[in-house]
């Protein structure tokens, strides 16, 4: 008798058990913190942690050169998304100055298999976006600021991320060292 063998798709069988896990840390954290908020502030915290080592990584694997502007900024958010998670967001609503965009995500993969009960309507699930995307921009010189404007999570047609520019961060030395 012949053994069959069945083919997996190893990146859908990775970016399931990526949402599984991290789906697995939020309800930790949520039951580790009385508040919301906490938790909130936590997810954010450790994406930034995450993009501070993650930046390293990216830059190695598209060989990208520096970003010449907000804009050249924003397509290489969109690239590390597409690289790191196999979704490709939209750039789009872009502030008269330039110094502001949203990401539109049709699927977030963070979001695949779960559902909010009715007393975490204030949680930010995705709130590691946002720490990832202000540590990995604060290693490349540049401050910025992230928030999410709508949430499929809650009951929105799309996920938005706001992105805005604070300053370009300038190399210092340390008091006391020449």
């Amino acid at each position: 008798m012949a053994r069959q063998t069945t083919k997996l798709d190893t990146k859908k069988v990775s970016a399931e058990l990526f949402t599984l896990t991290y789906g697995a840390l939020v309800t930790r954290l949520l039951k580790d913190y009385e508040n919301i908020d906490d938790v909130n502030k936590q997810l954010e915290r450790m994406g930034y942690n995450i993009g501070i080592r993650l930046i390293e990584d990216f830059l190695a694997k598209t060989n990208c050169g520096r970003c010449y502007d907000f804009r050249d900024t924003a397509e290489k958010i969109q690239l590390a998304f597409r690289t790191y998670l196999g979704v490709f967001p939209q750039v789009s609503n872009w502030s008269a100055a330039n110094d502001e965009f949203s990401l539109l995500f049709d699927n977030n993969p963070l979001t695949e298999f779960v559902e909010l009960p009715d007393h975490c309507l204030n949680l930010k699930y995705s709130n590691i976006f946002a720490g990832i995307l202000r540590g990995a921009c604060e290693m490349v010189q540049m401050e910025v600021t992230s928030w999410f404007v709508q949430d499929q999570l809650k009951g929105d047609n799309i996920t938005e991320l706001r992105i805005k520019f604070i300053k370009k961060l300038e190399d210092a030395i340390p008091v006391g060292e020449d």
